[in-house]
């Protein structure tokens, strides 16, 4: 008898696809888009293994988990989660909740989900025995050496068909995040601003999953630090404010882009970066760092001024964090001299600041900073900042030389 495959996933494009997938490979597949209908599913279809969305409605997945695993018959059930990348205390709530497996949604194909579900299911791994409480990230990487050239050509002509369906829905999802993003400037109250940034989340959530799963690697890590972005701003609304925002805009323009120039599964190779990170507060210092940790990009930081122009002299970094209220020489000399240096001319320059007046935007200018955010800042949007500048400095040094 046919193993069966619940899927549970409030997207419907995204539960269609793996539905179709998951049936095409020998499974009995159902689908529930909320995590009550799940639950019901469960009890009368019986599965063999779950493969569970985290952002779920009506019932959240972790919830869901709990649940599951209260009931007698279904205490041992292999449940796959799928999770946000930056989200890691939800992944590891999932993990106590009694996930069998966390994967990242960003950078997963449905064919990697297939190989984990078959693993799982004939090794009657125990739950969250294997991987420590952290989420799986998967790497391209050939195909199996037991796939046969049959298997083989049709996994191709698969990705293929996702590849050119998610090409042809970009124009529009382009306008439905661009008219989101507008609604959200233009409200007129806090709620107002929170319902758009909330359909804003569910769209950036989506754009996650399907970049993820036709191996758009650059589009799905932009869109899965954005959608971290937006989900931590619906929690925390008071963070919902003119700095938050700009990023939330930014980021989009770079989707946008994105969206035209990063369409090539051969060709995503995320870019490495050096990052400075100039403050003499030790905390402050501290928050920017962790920061740029969960976007897995790698700093140096110096809380002296005058050391940090040292190093820049002696090594590159591709972007540079300032503060600006520093003993001695503060953030917007040491941009005006770091800019004399021919090697950081064009190097990007965020200042990270508790000045928010116009005067300081102005100073920011002057002195050759490419952007600020204020302080107190949300460890994601640091992070999205981050991302926007790397992955910018990327596509740059990547364009083709016009002749």
């Amino acid at each position: 008898m046919n193993k069966k495959i619940l899927i549970v996933e409030d997207d419907q494009i995204v539960a269609n696809i793996y539905r179709n997938k998951f049936s095409v490979e020998g499974f009995q597949v159902e689908v529930a888009l909320d995590g009550q209908s799940g639950m019901e599913v469960l009890k009368t279809f019986r599965p063999d293994a779950v493969v569970l969305d985290l952002m779920l409605p009506k019932m959240t997945g972790v919830d869901f988990m709990k649940q599951v695993r209260a009931h007698e018959d279904f205490q041992q059930l292999p449940v796959i989660v799928f999770s946000n990348t930056y989200l890691t205390n939800m992944v590891q709530e999932a993990w106590k909740a009694g996930a069998t497996k966390c994967l990242s949604k960003a950078n997963c194909t449905p064919k990697q989900v297939i190989e984990v579900l078959r693993a799982t299911m004939n090794d009657g791994e125990a739950n969250g025995s294997t991987s420590g409480g952290t989420l799986t990230s998967f790497t391209r990487r050939p195909p199996s050496r037991a796939a046969s050239p049959v298997s083989q050509q049709r996994d191709q002509q698969f990705q293929s068909e996702l590849l050119n369906s998610f090409k042809k829905g970009l124009p529009e999802s382009l306008s439905v995040l661009r008219s989101h993003l507008q609604a959200m400037f233009k409200a007129g109250d806090e709620n107002a601003r929170l319902k758009e940034a909330q359909q804003l989340y569910r769209r950036i959530h989506a754009i996650t999953a399907n970049a993820g799963m036709v191996g758009l690697v650059m589009i799905s890590q932009m869109a899965d630090a954005l959608e971290a972005l937006l989900k931590e701003l619906h929690e925390k609304p008071k963070a919902l404010n003119a700095s938050t925002m700009r990023t939330v805009a930014s980021a989009v323009d770079l989707l946008a882009i994105l969206f035209k120039t990063a369409l090539d599964p051969k060709r995503q190779d995320i870019p490495a970066a050096n990052i400075l990170v100039v403050d003499d507060e030790a905390i402050s210092r501290r928050a920017i760092t962790y920061s740029l940790e969960k976007a897995k990009l790698k700093c140096v930081s110096a809380e002296d001024p005058n050391a940090a122009f040292d190093l820049m002299s002696k090594d590159h970094f591709d972007l540079v964090f300032l503060d600006v209220d520093m003993p001695g020489m503060n953030g917007f000399e040491l941009c005006t001299k770091l800019r004399a240096l021919p090697a950081y001319k064009k190097t990007p320059v965020v200042f990270v600041t508790s000045l928010n007046d116009f005067e300081s935007r102005a100073n920011s200018t002057m002195s050759g900073g490419n952007d600020f955010i204020a302080k107190p800042f949300l460890f994601m949007e640091l992070a999205v900042k981050a991302l926007l500048y790397v992955f910018r400095s990327h596509l740059d040094s990547t364009k083709p030389v016009s002749r």
